[in-house]
């Protein structure tokens, strides 16, 4: 019965279509390709482990061993996370010798990150 109530106050006590909002909703909508984009970047930064590496590094670069140190899991599961991150321009890397470092690739990922904890802070 809790569905049922909590179902009946998210929706209108009446079907009523207002198509002007819905005509101005599509002529503002974002082209699919990068409304599938921006959903990938924002399933990327919904996994806590890739989110801990961004806010890792928020800070200063880091290589592959000391993330993994960082979050307790193995280098080649840093790898991995590191490469979808990479595939989404969230982080860039660059060789120093034997040691391949990783940095946010620009001040909007970070901006992403403060903008959502800035909201989540909010007194409800």
């Amino acid at each position: 019965m809790k569905g049922y109530l909590q179902n009946q106050v998210e929706r209108c006590e009446c079907r009523c279509i207002h198509q002007e909002r819905v005509d101005t909703a599509k002529d503002h909508a974002l082209p699919e390709k990068e409304n599938e984009r921006l959903a990938a970047l924002f399933k990327a930064m919904g996994d806590p482990n890739r989110l801990r590496i961004l806010w890792a590094l928020y800070r200063e670069e880091m290589c592959v061993c000391d993330l993994a140190q960082f979050i307790g899991v193995t280098e080649s599961a840093v790898s991995h996370q590191l490469r979808q991150l990479r595939q989404l321009f969230l982080v860039s890397n660059r060789r120093k010798g034997p040691i391949l470092y990783y940095r946010l690739n620009d001040n909007h990922v970070s901006a992403l990150i403060h903008l959502a904890l800035e909201h989540l802070r909010e007194d409800p």
